[in-house]
């Protein structure tokens, strides 16, 4: 009797749970959300939003909005929602950011609708990216609108570079990549790289709403600067002026900043209103990464996956060297499909060696010109693999790329991988300068005394680096012109040193 009775109390608390009475419509309603904002510094997405009246079912990464529908009897029931449709379906549900509806944002929609072409390379190049940063966001919590700021910044393109040297799909600057752990070395930037790039302007978009606690300004910060616009706001504060996006004074490359932004989120919301098209893509990851043990050739990895190189270079864009070195890039990212390919193929590769390329440092500074024939390359082909460009000298500990010869069997260590730095410095025009030499000068004193290398001063003088000069010998030396500091001797060297000869 008694199983039989909690029996009948554990139905009867089951059938409760399900058919709950609905509690009347008040402004109390919206404090789970409120309280999930105290909770997080930020607010809830408008899927969260939609769901503090709704039930939630998960469905893989993504969540399915479960309605309440309010029955005869005043109970409510679970209504499964359909999934998202595509992609697009999926950002819009997750809407979460205040609307901004000035003249401003009417300029760019139709700046933008009046483009079609131009909307639908920037969609176009999104697939590849889209799905991951989506991802991201609702894993944060963020409003899955900001998955559209790539559009204002860089119109997805991840090989973008502005005139100020911001780089990458998020255009991160040198210095605030570096804050946010981005490398930036000799032979990759990950400014440039779709995950470790996401993660930066994520980390830093969500610092930025916990310093203003309002997206508009986060965003404004995110393209002026955190300092710029709490200075704007101090100052409007002192006026006694309002603090919001719309009253503070600011370039005017950041007025519009939120404007663009909001253009596209209206445009996606309703493409049809703006006669636009938007390409389907699938909600789906487009990539994913495959973890690799050795240096490989970046076209030998395309090969390997069968995937199109300039595809394999648009999911890879941070690599900017012919090879990828498995100590500093240790992943890399297919399409979906080709992951298997590319482990399959690696596995079954026979070819020999996968990489055609090592790296030098620098003993010395030197030409380039000097440091190809050292390596038996053509000064054309270093300087293209190297990107040295015009009258330049490379100094002495820079990493450089060049062939790996038949008979080395390691790869590039994770030291050099990821600190090594090409270091330039601009060529500077040498002036042929006969000097007499002191009591007991030799080849190693005159080289300290001008500040020049002992193999410099044997090689001008056709002796040997041990030499040693009889007084008053005619001592040749290429010194740097137009009263350099390098044209007269150190400090240490000036009491003993001979007078330079006129000729």
């Amino acid at each position: 009797m008694n199983r039989l009775h909690a029996a009948t109390l554990a139905i009867t608390l089951l059938l409760a749970g399900c058919a709950t009475p609905l509690p009347p419509q008040s402004s109390g309603e919206t404090q789970p959300l409120q309280d999930s904002m105290a909770a997080t510094g930020r607010p809830a997405p408008a899927h969260q939003a939609q769901a503090a009246h709704a039930g939630v079912a998960q469905t893989g990464s993504q969540v399915a909005l479960t309605p309440m529908e309010v029955g005869a009897s005043g109970t409510r029931a679970v209504v499964p929602m359909a999934p998202p449709v595509d992609l697009w379906d999926r950002i819009r549900r997750g809407y979460a950011m205040p609307d901004l509806d000035n003249d401003l944002v009417r300029d760019r929609e139709r700046w933008y609708a009046t483009r079609p072409d131009y909307l639908l390379r920037m969609t176009e190049r999104s697939r590849k990216y889209l799905f991951y940063i989506v991802e991201e966001l609702e894993l944060r919590g963020m409003p899955t609108e900001l998955a559209l700021l790539p559009f204002i910044e860089s119109a997805f393109n991840p090989q973008a570079v502005s005139g100020a040297k911001a780089a990458g799909m998020w255009q991160f600057m040198p210095a605030t990549g570096k804050f946010f752990e981005l490398k930036q070395n000799a032979f990759r930037d990950d400014r440039r790289d779709v995950m470790a790039s996401t993660r930066a302007a994520l980390d830093y978009l969500q610092k930025l709403y916990a310093m203003f606690g309002d997206w508009h300004l986060a965003l404004a910060a995110y393209n002026w600067g955190e300092g710029s616009v709490g200075r704007a706001i101090a100052k409007n504060q002192r006026l006694g002026q309002a603090t919001g996006y719309p009253y503070l004074t600011m370039p005017m490359e950041t007025r519009m900043y939120v404007p663009k932004l909001q253009a596209v989120k209206n445009i996606v919301a309703h493409p049809d209103a703006f006669a636009s098209v938007l390409p389907a893509i699938d909600n789906h990851p487009y990539f994913q990464s495959v973890t690799i043990h050795r240096d490989i050739d970046v076209t030998l990895a395309a090969r390997l996956a069968e995937v199109p190189l300039d595809d394999f270079k648009a999911l890879n864009p941070s690599i900017n060297r012919p090879v990828i070195m498995a100590a500093g890039t240790p992943q890399i990212l297919l399409p979906w499909d080709n992951a298997e390919v590319f482990q399959a193929n690696l596995e079954s590769y026979g070819g020999g060696r996968m990489a055609s390329w090592t790296v030098w440092v620098a003993p010395t500074t030197m030409s380039p010109a000097e440091a190809a024939k050292r390596l038996g390359m053509t000064e054309a082909d270093f300087r293209s693999v190297n990107a040295i460009a015009g009258r330049v000298v490379i100094r002495a500990g820079s990493s450089l790329l060049v062939p790996r010869q038949a008979t080395t069997n390691h790869d590039v260590t994770s030291t050099v991988a990821d600190n090594g730095q090409l270091s330039l410095a601009p060529e500077v025009a040498l002036k042929r300068t006969v000097v007499k030499a002191g009591k007991g000068d030799s080849v190693a004193s005159i080289a300290h005394k001008y500040q020049v290398s002992i193999g410099q001063v044997a090689q001008w003088n056709k002796v040997s680096t041990d030499a040693s000069f009889k007084t008053g010998h005619a001592v040749v030396l290429f010194l740097p012109a137009r009263g350099s500091s390098k044209t007269t001797p150190s400090r240490a060297g000036r009491r003993t040193a001979g007078k330079p000869v006129k000729h």
